[in-house]
């Protein structure tokens, strides 16, 4: 990635940020907020001097699950449903607000000071996810014009407002478009570390298994093909064993090491509610009465223990999933659900346009899983650069499998946030399409070439802009179909999520 490059993300991205932080600072204050049946704690402080100021500033950011988030972070672990949230992200807060933030406590009080800990915080990780996907793309797509075009999407990403607000997503995408670059360039124990603390963060970091399981096997058949093609007799065996052993060893190692935040967190649920040891006393009585208001279990050893805990595998993950929120296969297809579909559609054909292209532009690749026999001249070393390239075979499959798991089990509106920091396909896809269908856009066949936009002056000249997707959207009325489809899509969900959510409205 060039100096330049750099530049015109990191800039991008700073500009969204700054943005999105003013722009839900005026609409949470323009618009008042709906009274929604959610998660509302009370607030168990006095409030001190600046808590006013941060609300007003930051309290557009605190709403639907963020409250479990903050309430996390501030008390630890109350209610029974607050397990559906890892502890990963709250403990991130905690600590820019022990540490960082500290300084402001006689001021602020702790959920003041969690409440600049989440803007600061998520501002910062934004940028990072940016770095790590754009790298990421760089080394899978081998195209540096759609590697750039896909993070300036990314930076006006649909997602935008769960990127923003309290929210885990943009912790998780840190990690997770890092871990796969990590693995991609080789550095395994490095990547299962990130993936694994992905998984602290949200549960469908278990999904990235996969990733694990895939490319060192995919790295394994290369090496055995070339030690066929250049060993002979006892060293070749010998060489056969110590990539399998090695390759059955990393697999079974990186697994254990991704999971094992899932287990623990699982067996903590566990010993929280089946053989509970803290008494009632430790919980504010605010809360307590909330607890009886709502129904909300909390942990308490002079009670009987929950009945989840008496079936053969207890996991209190899928208890508060299957209980709390109706999670289930098909339980969400429903005809008063049609809305929400709606707004998991563009996410959705974004996934299903991708699978659908990738398989028609190599269809003996997929069926072959990828693992496809071919000479040691033309292999993955020098794949073809862009969408259809080799290595995006498994990002591919990676996306669809989430795309079916969100529509069929889960809340459908949920899968834009759900895809979009989960996945780079959507925006992989997304810029591919800008590239093949926007006559305003061109490449340059250099050996340095670049995403540019046809631009000109009153004398004729062209110049090249620096970020195609401003450009773009200076010349939306003249732009194809696609483009202004695509650039809609992004920029009025960017929008929308900041004016409906930061007023607990019904959103994605």
């Amino acid at each position: 990635m060039t100096i330049m490059d750099y530049r015109a993300v990191l800039e991008f991205a700073t500009v969204t940020r700054g943005l999105s932080l003013f722009l839900q600072a005026v609409l949470n204050a323009a618009i008042p907020d709906h009274d929604a049946d959610a998660f509302r704690p009370p607030r168990t402080e006095e409030p001190l001097y600046l808590d006013s100021v941060v609300d007003w500033l930051f309290g557009g950011l605190t709403h639907w699950d963020a409250e479990h988030f903050l309430l996390i972070a501030e008390r630890g672990y109350i209610y029974e449903h607050n397990f559906a949230f890892f502890p990963f992200f709250p403990v991130v807060l905690r600590g820019l607000s022990e540490t960082l933030l500290w300084p402001l406590s006689s001021w602020l009080s702790v959920r003041g000071r969690l409440m600049v800990a989440v803007a600061l915080g998520n501002s910062t990780l934004f940028l990072l996810s940016v770095v790590a996907l754009h790298a990421l793309s760089r080394a899978v797509l081998q195209d540096r014009r759609l590697a750039l075009l896909a993070t300036l999407l990314y930076c006006i990403t649909p997602a935008n407002v769960f990127m923003t607000a309290g929210y885990s997503e943009c912790l998780f995408a840190a990690l997770t478009f890092g871990g796969l670059f990590l693995l991609e360039k080789g550095f395994t124990l490095r990547a299962c570390l990130a993936l694994s603390i992905a998984t602290a963060v949200r549960s469908n970091g278990l999904v990235n298994i996969g990733f694990l399981l895939y490319l060192p096997t995919l790295h394994a058949i290369s090496q055995i093909r070339f030690y066929r093609a250049t060993t002979k007799g006892h060293r070749k065996m010998l060489r056969y064993m110590w990539v399998i052993t090695r390759l059955l060893i990393t697999s079974l190692f990186g697994t254990a090491l991704i999971a094992l935040p899932f287990c623990a967190f699982q067996y903590y649920g566990y010993r929280t509610f089946c053989t509970p040891s803290a008494s009632l006393e430790r919980i504010p009585q605010a809360l307590l009465s909330l607890a009886e208001r709502k129904g909300y279990r909390v942990p308490d050893e002079n009670s009987p223990p929950p009945l989840w805990c008496m079936r053969p595998l207890p996991l209190l993950y899928s208890h508060i999933q299957d209980v709390y929120w109706n999670v289930g296969f098909l339980r969400y297809f429903e005809l008063r659900q049609i809305p929400n579909f709606l707004l998991a559609l563009p996410m959705a054909t974004l996934g299903v346009m991708a699978a659908y292209a990738y398989f028609q532009a190599n269809p003996e690749l997929c069926l072959r899983l990828g693992l496809w026999e071919t000479d040691l001249n033309k292999g993955l070393d020098k794949p073809t650069p862009g969408f259809f390239n080799p290595k995006v075979f498994v990002y591919v499959v990676h996306s669809t499998v989430l795309l079916a798991f969100g529509t069929l089990c889960m809340h459908v509106q949920v899968l834009t946030r759900f895809m979009a920091s989960s996945s780079p396909v959507p925006f992989w896809i997304s810029a591919h399409l800008l590239l093949l269908n926007e006559p305003l856009l061109h490449r340059r066949k250099t050996s340095t070439p670049n995403v540019q936009l046809k631009t000109h002056s009153k004398n004729g000249c062209k110049h090249p802009s620096q970020n195609p997707i401003v450009a773009l959207l200076t010349h939306f009325k003249i732009c194809s179909p696609t483009t202004q489809s695509i650039l809609g899509y992004f920029l009025s969900y960017w929008v929308l999520g900041l004016a409906l959510h930061c007023n607990f409205l019904p959103w994605t």
